[in-house]
């Protein structure tokens, strides 16, 4: 029986460990990981993937490109994609910092908990690989977003960024604190928190009787957490009269679909996972 190897090509110096456990979990037989992987050595490694089987065989490789940085992993990714050619390619995936299938399982629930259409959305550290695709996502839904960051340069360096991928660009807003933010968020229905591990972006008083927010989601799971009053294990619970989604809330449906996705790399040679569809697999299986 051929064996369905998965590498991991990660932009960081030190392949993830999170990534191998859940690439085991989704299917794959053999995970071989390379850290410090840049668009300058990833060809002979794609080459590698590529020449090595047979069309029936090509299936059972695929390629998973990961690391803390999405303007990286999309750099590589497309890479990847660019060495492939006729029937010398196989099935990859992008989730850079778990961005996609985070994002993708946040959002996903926030739609299964209400319409988006129409909403304004506001993602607290929208600049991040997690707060990037969210933003993105939320766009999909036909909601009006706006991303956060506490430089306003910074706010805008991503909206641009997401603009050349995605073809729309959020609104930009520099929040320095939980002052600033707590005026970012006046107005909105949705707030996306997506920040970094123990900062906390917005106390519970500036969101409890906010009269416009409707629904919540933090996808940070350790305390101090993103949005104060809001605990992990919340998922689609009322709280002051809104929803709100905590990180572990997400979490499942977050391993879920990652696995679900690694599992699809095996089905042919041709996949390819990236936001649109990753995020199409989150609302089947929300």
């Amino acid at each position: 029986m051929t064996k369905k190897l998965l590498f991991l090509f990660d932009t960081d110096p030190v392949p993830s460990v999170f990534d191998t456990v859940v690439g085991y979990d989704g299917g794959a037989d053999h995970i071989i990981g390379y850290g410090g992987v840049d668009t300058k050595n990833v060809g002979a490694l794609v080459d590698g993937c590529i020449y090595t089987r047979g069309p029936k065989e090509k299936q059972f490789t695929a390629i998973f490109v990961g690391g803390g940085s999405m303007v990286a992993g999309e750099a590589v990714f497309k890479a990847v994609k660019k060495r492939f050619f006729s029937n010398f390619r196989v099935s990859a995936m992008l989730d850079s910092n778990g961005s996609n299938t985070t994002a993708a399982a946040g959002v996903a629930l926030l739609a299964k908990a209400g319409a988006l259409k129409g909403k304004k959305a506001v993602v607290l550290a929208g600049t991040g690989p997690v707060g990037m695709r969210a933003a993105a996502m939320l766009n999909i839904e036909g909601a009006e977003v706006a991303i956060t960051s506490r430089d306003k340069a910074r706010a805008e360096e991503a909206a641009k960024a997401i603009q050349e991928r995605f073809g729309f660009t959020p609104t930009a807003i520099g929040a320095a604190d939980n002052v600033a933010r707590a005026a970012a968020v006046k107005g909105a229905q949705i707030v996306f928190a997506a920040g970094a591990i123990g900062v906390p972006l917005l106390d519970e008083k500036d969101w409890q009787d906010n009269p416009t927010i409707e629904m919540l989601a933090d996808c940070n799971a350790q305390p101090p957490l993103g949005l104060g009053g809001v605990e992990a294990t919340d998922k689609a619970r009322e709280r002051h009269g809104k929803i709100v989604i905590g990180a572990l809330g997400l979490g499942g449906l977050k391993l879920k679909l990652h696995r679900e996705c690694v599992g699809k790399l095996f089905e042919s040679a041709d996949q390819v996972f990236d936001c649109e569809n990753i995020y199409a697999q989150a609302k089947v299986l929300a």
